[in-house]
């Protein structure tokens, strides 16, 4: 499986969002790869999208937002969670994909112990629950998709069938059918 570079992010963002499913992310944790295939994603596209951190200035939190497309954009939330990010497009252009939902695919027992669930289809199903599994915090902020510690690779060529709906857990912007997810995954966080 080849690497994403980062030129694969620089696109449009709900292209770029489309285009991750079925893509894996591997994240290198104590000399283990921990692989999950991407199976949801929401678009968040900067200066005209309300419900984007970046949406109405630049701010020491969401800087990472206006650098080159390829890297991550770590952030907390609810003063417990992390959420994955990566951006896209042009730098100084503020966008990014979430990475919503993963599907587990290697480096099952160490996830496990990461977040200690009794169903697999627990594990990576939601933003916070994959950063908790994949042990992804603030210190990975700003990394870029090229790094050794977390990157992205091409998935197996097959044919998905991509679900668009309105993005999860934002009082704006809900209009914006900007949340994608492959049909029929057990692994998405809502359907």
């Amino acid at each position: 499986m080849n690497k994403l570079s980062p030129l694969f992010f620089n696109r449009d963002t709900l292209v770029v969002a489309q285009d991750l499913l079925g893509k894996y992310l591997v994240r290198i944790c104590h000399q283990t790869e921990l692989i999950g295939k991407i199976v949801e994603t929401e678009a968040y596209i900067g200066n005209k999208d309300p419900a984007c951190h970046a949406y109405k200035s630049k701010t020491l939190r969401n800087e990472v937002m206006y650098r080159e497309a390829g890297c991550f954009y770590v952030y907390f939330i609810y003063g417990m969670y992390y959420c994955l990010n990566i951006v896209t497009e042009e730098e100084g252009n503020p966008c990014a994909v979430l990475i919503r939902a993963l599907e587990p695919v290697s480096g099952l027992q160490q996830m496990m112990e990461h977040r200690r669930v009794k169903k697999i289809e627990e594990l990576t199903n939601g933003p916070s629950k994959l950063c908790q599994t994949l042990n992804i915090n603030k210190e990975h902020n700003g990394l870029k998709v090229s790094s050794q510690e977390i990157y992205l690779v091409d998935g197996k060529e097959e044919k998905i069938e991509i679900v668009k709906t309105s993005r999860i857990g934002i009082r704006v912007g809900t209009e914006n059918l900007w949340r994608f997810y492959i049909k029929n995954s057990p692994f998405v966080s809502k359907k």
